[in-house]
Parts: structure tokens; sequence; C-alpha cells
């Protein structure tokens, strides 16, 4: 399998990134996958790997980059309860500081750079994320309707909040299939059925699923959320949304 360790050219620097694809020598579907507020690091190269198995060249961008290049923290090799609250603490200015601005920014240098690989093909593309990975997915997939045909969040942060440009307000500029998966307790049912609305206005093909008995990032094998049971279930639904949105490419 194929790596690379890559730098994204943005209007404010460069972004450290990660891509896997297969290698077998011609062009593929292009992921854009972002990363959880943890951020890029070899759980999230390995989930590259994983997706680039079945066909994709998957590009996982340090969407913290103007901070200083992964890991932007040092982070335990397992993240357990006991240590999130002390990772977050210095986390959480990181998040704060990365601004809407900069997030559809980014997304542009992000999304030239994969479609001008020269192992992608040409066709649309999907934005894929976990926790707040899963906002920068669904802001990229509204702001580039025209080209992003799949969007997944698991696990997701800030989807729908109180903000004027809350992520769920943007969901009717939306042309791409979506799939939402959910720990129990990330969203409030008000939450979700506002965004369901938004979904069904948008006239897009969608499913937003509490996947059962999960916490908040449960997708993440280093950390103590995780659940196998749930990360297949996550391939089970991502893996199908993929190939019919990408398949034409």
């Amino acid at each position: 399998m194929p790596t690379k360790s890559l730098q994204i050219p943005t209007p404010d620097g460069k972004a450290d990134a990660f891509a896997a694809f297969p290698d077998r020598g011609e062009r593929h579907p292009g992921v854009l996958l972002y990363p959880d507020a943890f951020g890029l690091r070899p759980e999230l190269e390995e989930k590259a790997r994983e997706l680039a198995e079945h066909g994709y060249y998957v590009l996982v961008p340090n969407f913290f980059y103007r901070h200083r290049p992964a890991p932007v923290i040092d982070l335990p090799e397992h993240i357990s309860e006991e240590v999130r609250p002390a990772v977050f603490a210095q986390l959480m200015p990181l998040v704060q500081a990365h601004t809407t601005e900069r997030v559809l920014r980014d997304a542009d240098a992000y999304l030239r750079f994969l479609t001008t690989q020269p192992e992608v093909s040409a066709g649309p593309v999907a934005a894929i994320g976990y926790c707040i990975g899963a906002m920068l997915a669904m802001r990229t997939a509204t702001a580039h309707p025209g080209q992003v045909a799949a969007v997944a969040g698991f696990h997701p942060g800030f989807l729908v909040t109180d903000a004027p440009d809350s992520p769920h307000r943007l969901v009717p500029e939306l042309t791409a299939e979506v799939h939402i998966g959910l720990a129990e307790g990330d969203l409030s049912p008000e939450a979700i059925s506002e965004l369901n609305q938004a979904l069904d206005a948008a006239g897009v093909g969608y499913t937003t699923e509490i996947y059962p008995g999960t916490a908040h990032g449960f997708t993440m094998s280093d950390t103590d959320a995780f659940s196998p049971s749930a990360l297949q279930r996550h391939w089970d639904r991502l893996l199908p949304l993929l190939d019919r949105a990408l398949s034409s490419s």
C-alpha cells in the first residue's frame, strides 16, 4: 500500500498531510479525510490505509498546521478517560482558533490539491470526518456542491449549534449523499430533528443513525471510547456510500 507524506499549499502556509492509495498504477476516486480533534496520528493513517485498500486515494490533512506539524501536541499512545480532559485542555485553543473562514480557505486548498494528484481520477470526491472532522467535512461539502458527492461524519462535533453559520444551516447547499453516525448523546433529539429537517429540505439522500451502546469517539482504537462493533458498522455504512457516490468517476 503506497503512502506519502505531503505538503499542501494553502493561503496561510503549508499543511502537512498523509496520503494512502492503491498500488495498482491507475487513477482512483479521491477521499478527503478529516481527523478528529486529536489530529493526524497513526490511528488516522491506519484508517486511510484501510480505505485505500478499497480503491480510493485518501488524503488526511493536519488541519492544525498553523500551529505546528502533526502531532500538534504530545499525545499518549492510548488516550484514556483519565488523560482526556488534560489533552482537550491543550487542544481547545486550537479548535477555537480554527474559524469558519480558515476552514473554508483550507477546504479550497485541500480539494484543489486532492483533485490534481496524478493518482486521483477525474470526477466527484468524498469528504469524511470524525468528531470535529465531521463538521469540517460538512462545511467542505456545502461550500463545494459541484465537487463533493458524498459526505460522512462519525461521532460528530459542532454540526448543530446556535451560531448563524452552524453547519446544519448550510445543508440546503448540499448535493452530496450523507451519512451521519452518532454516538449516544452526541446530539440531542431536538438537534437531530433540526439536522434531519435541513437534509430533507436539501432533497439529498441521507441517513442519520445513533450507533447503539457507543460513546463519543467510538471509531478510534487509541481511545477508551473505542467499540469494535461500532467501527465495523461505520465501515458497513461508509463503503457502500462511497461506492454509490464515486463509482461513476
